[in-house]
């Protein structure tokens, strides 16, 4: 089904109300929806009862490794309105990267609301895809700014991934956290070695991007990798890992992050006018079992939520806008944010020329013009 039937089949707009008629998530009385697992009371007491070697719950605290913010109560309702007003504009000036983007562009605001968070969103044809962590929905954001309430009771999914073959999985954030299919609505995984995911740590379940061949790369405190029959393997690394994003061929895997004891060269040097990047991009060579191999520093900017365009480029997030980032490493430029940081960026629009940013916390979309187009699925 593409993308548009998975749509069609879950929502419409009609007078401004949003109607959702796609498969609700069976209710469980074990998760609280609208509160990441690590906020669960009841985490101690499931680690006990399902995980060998439970380790302690971790203490509250304002956001997972992530930085997503603290995990909030469940939330009512969706679409526009009801969020607090934006900070106040800050002045940028973008400037030409050539093949990227043309000087002057600027970030359009699309969306406001309140609530977290929407990692990994899903750029389509006429909008994007994002799904809201407090309030358990997965929404279409329009160009025209309409929105649509695609599927809830999600159980605080914050991440979006999508296969070639047009199914949307979102991954779920509540207690025994796992990824599920949208539509129809099923367990795709939520265990490695016959434990729940629950049992890996604390690490929020993160981003997440799909594989040709139906499988899952997913972040948690870690960098893990989900087969198409929903079989967990890894940690794969060192690195912690937040954003992440698979090269045009799938070959490579890039998340953000910084290797242990990696540093940047004394004489590294950034586009004019762009700061000092305090990220990177760890790289991974896949191999034929979806498995990771010879983890390397690829570049020494990136923060975040990653996207890759048509020439093999990487635009990740980081130091309050998207660097751009070479097929070699090398940093070509830097586009600011608007008035506020970005954690996530997708490509979407007519051409898969529009780039999409999200803000939170509350979230914020945005969208601005490129040159760049964002990767169509053909390898060149």
């Amino acid at each position: 089904m593409g993308t548009r039937g998975i749509l069609l089949t879950f929502a419409l707009v009609a007078a401004g109300t949003l109607t959702a008629f796609g498969q609700q998530q069976p209710a469980d009385p074990m998760r609280t929806p609208g509160v990441q697992a690590g906020g669960d009371p009841n985490r101690a007491a499931f680690l006990m009862a399902n995980c060998k070697n439970p380790a302690p719950a971790p203490a509250a605290r304002a956001g997972g490794p992530g930085g997503r913010g603290a995990p909030g109560a469940p939330a009512a309702g969706g679409g526009r309105g009801g969020a607090a007003p934006p900070a106040q504009p800050t002045e940028y000036t973008v400037t030409a990267i050539p093949g990227v983007i043309a000087a002057g562009q600027r970030w359009r605001v699309l969306w406001t609301d309140t609530g977290n968070n929407a990692d990994s969103p899903i750029g389509v044809e006429d909008g994007v895809l994002v799904a809201q962590n407090d309030k358990s929905q997965i929404l279409k954001i329009g160009l025209d700014g309409k929105v649509e309430l695609v599927a809830t009771d999600t159980y605080t999914g914050g991440a979006l991934a999508m296969t070639r073959d047009g199914r949307l999985f979102v991954g779920e954030r509540a207690l025994n956290r796992g990824i599920w299919q949208v539509s129809p609505r099923r367990l795709f995984t939520n265990t490695k070695d016959g434990e729940p995911l629950e049992c890996l740590g604390q690490g929020v379940l993160n981003d997440m991007v799909a594989d040709a061949n139906g499988g899952m790369y997913f972040t948690m405190g870690g960098v893990y990798y989900a087969n198409p029959q929903g079989v967990v393997s890894g940690r794969f690394g060192a690195v912690g890992g937040n954003g992440l994003i698979l090269s045009r061929d799938g070959r490579t895997l890039y998340v953000t992050g910084r290797l242990m004891g990696a540093n940047p060269p004394a004489n590294l040097t950034v586009p004019a006018g762009a700061p000092m990047p305090t990220g990177g991009l760890v790289a991974f060579d896949v191999q034929p079992n979806g498995t990771l191999t010879n983890e390397r520093q690829f570049t020494w900017a990136g923060g975040d939520g990653t996207a890759i365009d048509n020439d093999g480029r990487i635009h990740t997030t980081g130091n309050g806008g998207v660097w751009v980032i070479g097929t070699a490493g090398d940093i070509l430029g830097f586009i600011p944010g608007p008035n506020r940081g970005l954690i996530s960026v997708a490509f979407g629009g007519p051409n898969k020329r529009t780039l999409f940013g999200v803000a939170i916390r509350d979230v914020q979309i945005f969208a601005i013009d490129m040159i760049a187009q964002g990767f169509t699925g053909r390898p060149k």
